[in-house]
């Protein structure tokens, strides 16, 4: 069972409609989060606002909670680490219970209901796994780092085979007379067959 600290922005007093069957209100909230909400990659940051819009509806068991979470998730790239900024609209439906029953994860406690945990898990699990900055986005060069995005022409020298790398230095060899030496290998041969 969850407990509230019934003093956050996220706190909504339900007095008015509890054991009322059939009652309905809207409420807007607009919250300035205090932690960061997201995962390591991407999330709304500390002192970022969200709006939600809550419908909230008496039944027998407790309080249904309908919620239109919107806001903006700052984060960055997985294959070029350059900032992004997505919008967030996350929907969710939670009922907070009048009894402190194990069969619900939320409850109203001391008449009022907190939306805290119930948003924070929404926003969380509705967040990109792996955010990108576009879908197309060709990431970082692996030999110097620069963003591909940027140079898309970006390239380097082909890498020297190491079992070929003593023999760069040799700069008395050239295509043509590698030929030259070739070709007189062939002129022995023909002659030989001769």
């Amino acid at each position: 069972m969850v407990q509230h600290n019934p003093t956050t922005p996220f706190t909504i007093p339900v007095f008015d409609l509890m054991h009322r069957p059939g009652e309905m209100r809207e409420k807007t909230l607009d919250p300035v989060l205090d932690d960061a909400m997201g995962n390591a990659v991407i999330g709304v940051p500390a002192g970022a606002p969200l709006h939600i819009d809550v419908r909230l509806e008496s039944l027998h068991d407790g309080i249904l909670v309908s919620a239109d979470v919107t806001g903006e998730s700052v984060g960055e790239c997985v294959r070029c680490l350059i900032e992004v900024r997505q919008p967030l609209e996350v929907d969710l439906q939670e009922l907070f219970a009048y009894s402190q029953d194990e069969a619900f994860d939320y409850d109203v406690h001391d008449e009022t209901i907190d939306l805290e945990p119930v948003v924070r898990d929404a926003v969380v699990l509705s967040l990109p796994f792996q955010p990108v900055c576009q879908e197309d986005c060709l990431g970082l060069c692996p030999q110097c780092g620069a963003r591909l995005l940027d140079d898309p022409s970006h390239e380097h020298e082909a890498p020297i085979d190491p079992r070929w790398a003593a023999l760069a230095g040799l700069g008395g060899l050239t295509g043509t007379s590698t030929n030259d030496v070739a070709g007189a290998d062939n002129d022995d041969a023909t002659e030989e067959k001769r």
